[in-house]
């Protein structure tokens, strides 16, 4: 039996105050290239499926509640409301030095929406979508990563769990909507997947 895998928990606050001291940001070391290269092999007709079982297993952890996996006595202690509101606000001021830079580059640009609840919904679904294929251009082969998306849909039942009787009428009506019609998406996904990996029965005898 494999050992739990142990989680780190980096507190960005200790991160800030590093940086303070320094008089800079405080590095943070590259990640490794990744290995491989090009395939040279002539990809088949048909979605590609991705399953990477570490990715798997990782996901399945990741899933149970911190209690379940002993991470909730290493978890660094909540932020104060004051801690919260001073860094609200230079969030805030940080991204609105952001949108004046690029208004500037682009006068024609006029202000940007406000990100709601419904651009939430949208990436989540967007991003299940993609990850059942969806969106290939014409000619290439579709890539499928059917463990992904069942995640990410997960993660729309989570959210639709977690803010009910919270939401407008408007808002519910926009994640109900996406969660359907994205399961609806994985349940053809993986019928055809079924179907494809079944062998076709012996031709008769004449």
């Amino acid at each position: 039996m494999s050992e739990t895998p142990k989680f780190e928990v980096i507190d960005r606050r200790k991160i800030k105050a590093e940086e303070e001291r320094e008089g800079g940001p405080a590095t943070q070391p590259a990640a490794p290239p990744s290995a491989g290269g090009a395939a040279s092999a002539k990809p088949e007709a048909g979605p590609r499926l991705v399953v990477n079982d570490a990715k798997r297993d990782e996901a399945k952890e990741a899933a149970q509640p911190a209690e379940k996996l002993g991470l909730a006595d290493e978890l660094p202690r909540a932020p104060t409301a004051k801690e919260s509101h001073e860094q609200k606000a230079a969030y805030d001021a940080s991204a609105q030095r952001l949108e004046d830079l690029i208004r500037a580059q682009n006068p024609a640009m006029g202000p940007q929406p406000p990100v709601g609840f419904e651009h939430l919904v949208q990436q989540l679904y967007l991003t299940a979508m993609l990850q059942m294929g969806a969106g290939a251009q014409e000619g290439q082969q579709a890539r499928v990563d059917i463990v992904g998306a069942r995640n990410t849909i997960d993660l729309m039942g989570i959210l639709a769990e977690k803010t009910r009787g919270n939401l407008t009428e408007a808002e519910n009506k926009i994640l109900q909507s996406a969660l359907f019609e994205a399961r609806m998406g994985f349940l053809e996904l993986t019928s055809m997947m079924s179907m494809q990996s079944v062998s076709p029965p012996p031709p008769g005898k004449k």
